[in-house]
């Protein structure tokens, strides 16, 4: 009998990347023999990442809806039916036993043409308010993994199962690591510090309300981390230098995420799922600034899902330049505030997502002969 073939389909962000590879690395543990092909959109980062961690992967030619421009959302239409003609021939060809869609641009067109396969599929939902697509296509999945609680005013009830979002098990990996981290970043253990992500390409908000108030960490002698992402970060860089001061550390991007979650006693983040996930797992006390740029408003759902159980603070995206700073600074003194929120949002992990999907991936494999 040939191995199991399995298409993990989808992309754009590495809120949707890492988590797949963390399912393509979870199935190749349970099965080694498993034959796994990517299905990504061209031009995006997944046409990278998924080889960088050592698997094929085919790209689609397609996009989404493009904002203010009428012109460039003309071709829509073409893209998506010459994407459904390639998603189509590749199930024809790879003849998978199973699809899993992570969501991205690539993610609907294979499940749609899995569905007229009759190939079983299984939709990972990284948020806590589902997307159009994904509402449409969880009437014939066979199995809808999420990570919160009441997606069944989305999905069949009968084919939810909450198993979380899976992480990379690098970055959560933050146990007595606060010296080392500290000491790589050139800051001192014994200070308390505020660690400001925005993910790899960066948040226009965070940088613009930590910028704005850099004055007032250096006041209350606090060290910041600051990634800036790749957008910005040589404008921030050109305006107040290199070498600012000693309690501020500004860098373009985290190559050891580990070690700056453990060197942080706050945390100011956005809200995609992944991150959320991650936070969770890593246990400190949180900020949440969710991005007001993306589909239904998804992120500020995400975090409303932690502030309901008192496991995370929110602060509106239009509110953050003038409140964020000062907000984080008097949590980061308020000592039985932080224990509270570390306590709450450590009782929301999931530890475990990456094989609990893929044992149901693999649940729903019937072998044909092909």
């Amino acid at each position: 009998m040939r191995p199991t073939r399995i298409i993990i389909s989808g992309g754009g962000t590495g809120g949707h990347i890492f988590p797949a590879i963390a399912i393509a690395n979870a199935l190749k543990r349970i099965e080694p023999d498993c034959e796994i092909l990517f299905v990504g959109a061209l031009g995006r980062m997944e046409m990278e990442k998924v080889p960088a961690a050592g698997y094929k992967i085919v790209g689609l030619n397609i996009s989404g809806i493009q904002r203010g421009s009428i012109l460039k959302n003309l071709s829509l239409p073409f893209k998506l039916i010459e994407s459904m003609q390639k998603a189509l021939k590749l199930i024809s060809t790879f003849k998978p036993d199973v699809a899993v869609g992570v969501g991205g641009y690539a993610s609907g067109p294979v499940l749609f043409a899995a569905s007229w396969k009759n190939i079983p599929y299984l939709i990972q939902e990284q948020n806590s308010y589902a997307g159009m697509t994904n509402k449409r296509l969880g009437k014939k999945a066979a199995k809808i993994c999420v990570a919160f609680d009441e997606m069944d005013k989305f999905f069949p009830a009968d084919r939810v199962l909450k198993t979380g979002n899976p992480v990379r098990k690098e970055v959560i990996d933050i146990y007595n690591k606060r010296f080392h981290g500290s000491e790589l970043l050139k800051l001192d253990p014994l200070k308390k510090t505020v660690l400001v992500t925005g993910g790899s390409l960066g948040a226009g908000t965070l940088n613009k309300s930590i910028e704005k108030h850099l004055q007032d960490f250096i006041d209350q002698d606090v060290q910041l981390i600051w990634q800036t992402g790749k957008y910005y970060y040589a404008g921030i860089i050109g305006r107040i230098g290199a070498d600012f001061h000693p309690n501020i550390r500004v860098l373009e991007f985290l190559n050891q995420m580990d070690l700056a979650y453990a060197a942080a006693d706050v945390i100011i983040s956005r809200a995609g799922a992944g991150t959320i996930a991650e936070l969770c797992l890593i246990k400190k006390p949180v900020i949440l600034v969710p991005s007001p740029n993306v589909a239904e408003d998804h992120q500020t759902k995400n975090a409303m899902a932690l502030v309901k159980r008192n496991a995370a603070l929110l602060i509106n995206d239009r509110a953050a330049e003038d409140t964020l700073v000062a907000q984080a600074l008097e949590l980061l003194n308020d000592e039985a505030r932080c224990e509270t929120l570390s306590v709450n949002i450590g009782e929301m992990a999931l530890p475990r997502a990456d094989e609990l999907i893929a044992k149901e991936v693999l649940k729903l494999v019937v072998k044909k002969d092909i």
